[in-house]
């Protein structure tokens, strides 16, 4: 992670599906808004075929995301925290010191 003269921290968001159309990344980041951060296709040099990535500056603290996938919420595979909501699935967690 680098760190950002403001104290934010960057965090990149990986997904491994090469088969999806449209990804992003939604969380209280940002207010869970599931259009406001895309992910690329193999957004970074030297990335697998079929990894999309979204890097991202964010403060110290926890947040919950899930991954939108051609439209249908999903869980983050990499992810080994997680947290239930409301919804009846769950969201990842990630922390950021």
């Amino acid at each position: 992670m680098d760190k950002k003269g403001n104290g934010k921290k960057r965090i990149t968001f990986k997904l491994d599906m090469p088969e999806a159309t449209n990804v992003f990344v939604a969380g209280n980041f940002n207010d869970w808004d599931i259009f406001s951060h895309p992910l690329r296709m193999n957004g970074k040099k030297g990335s697998p075929e079929g990894t999309w990535q979204k890097a991202m500056y964010l403060e110290p603290g926890t947040y919950e995301y899930r991954f939108i996938v051609d439209g249908i919420w999903c869980d983050d595979p990499g992810c080994t925290q997680f947290s239930d909501n409301n919804l009846g699935s769950r969201n990842g967690l990630i922390r950021v010191s």
